[in-house]
């Protein structure tokens, strides 16, 4: 048996609806696979920039951006800067972005302007992840995320409406294989702001298993207070409190992301 060979695995943290955990996730998430030796990249595609903040990359550290990558006028090598955690590098947001949709309505391969500057990065194979912090909308920026993911990984918070919400999502996602690329899938659900002592949380996470299965992570993101406090202080709640709950779910979490990854490379291949 031939076993596949590793390569840079790009995934798209989506969700349309706000609020669910998206950019607590790609922080803690890239921070937990670079805390067990993945190279990461994180790409803050939200015009917000919490996911850059939550990193303690200030305004004026962000003199290259996503913008200017996704306007051609840099090439991403040059907007890329290392975080405070070895092994995390960060291509930081922009407010310009949220006009973005405007200025490149009329250029050509507008849904493809990331997925092109990511050839560099595959080609270099200088990261093992890269994580696209989404905007909690379907616009361009989610588009030219799914245009350029392997997958889409999904964080979905324990609430009434959940399952409603990701049906939106798995929709979207299926009109994008169906238009933009065809090889994009679900990479995973976590649940996250999981309340053991809320009757509702375990209801949505049978509810979320019983539709979606093996897709759904066996680890769950517990509410927790360290994980909403670390991003005042501009860093990851592993860096935070790596001993409260939050960032112990977190490193599981990016075991059990690994896990899932190696067993899927031993998938066989034919042999020549």
């Amino acid at each position: 048996m031939t076993v596949r060979p590793k390569s840079i695995r790009v995934m798209a943290i989506a969700n349309q609806k706000g609020g669910v955990g998206k950019t607590t996730t790609a922080i803690n998430l890239g921070t937990a696979l670079a805390a067990v030796g993945e190279r990461v990249l994180l790409i803050d595609s939200d015009p917000q920039g919490n996911a850059s903040t939550g990193l303690g990359v200030t305004s004026a550290m962000r003199t290259r951006t996503v913008y200017d990558v996704l306007m051609e006028e840099f090439p991403i090598a040059e907007a890329i800067i290392p975080t405070l955690v070895p092994g995390l590098s960060l291509v930081a947001s922009d407010p310009d972005l949220a006009g973005v949709e405007l200025e490149l309505a009329q250029r050509p391969r507008r849904a493809f302007k990331l997925k092109d500057a990511l050839e560099a990065v595959r080609a270099a194979r200088s990261c093992d992840y890269v994580l696209i912090d989404c905007p909690p909308s379907l616009n361009l920026l989610t588009l030219n995320a799914m245009a350029a993911a392997d997958a889409v990984f999904v964080p979905l918070q324990c609430e009434f409406f959940a399952l409603e919400g990701l049906t939106q999502l798995l929709r979207t996602i299926e009109r994008v294989r169906v238009t933009l690329n065809p090889s994009l899938e679900l990479q995973g659900v976590v649940l996250t702001m999981y309340d053991r002592r809320n009757g509702l949380s375990a209801h949505v996470a049978r509810d979320v298993r019983h539709h979606l299965g093996d897709k759904v992570y066996q680890t769950v993101i517990p509410r927790n207070v360290r994980i909403s406090e670390a991003p005042s202080f501009g860093k990851p709640a592993l860096i935070y409190d790596l001993r409260c709950a939050g960032s112990q779910a977190y490193l599981q979490l990016a075991k059990e992301v690994i896990a899932r990854e190696r067993h899927a490379r031993r998938a066989p291949v034919a042999s020549v």
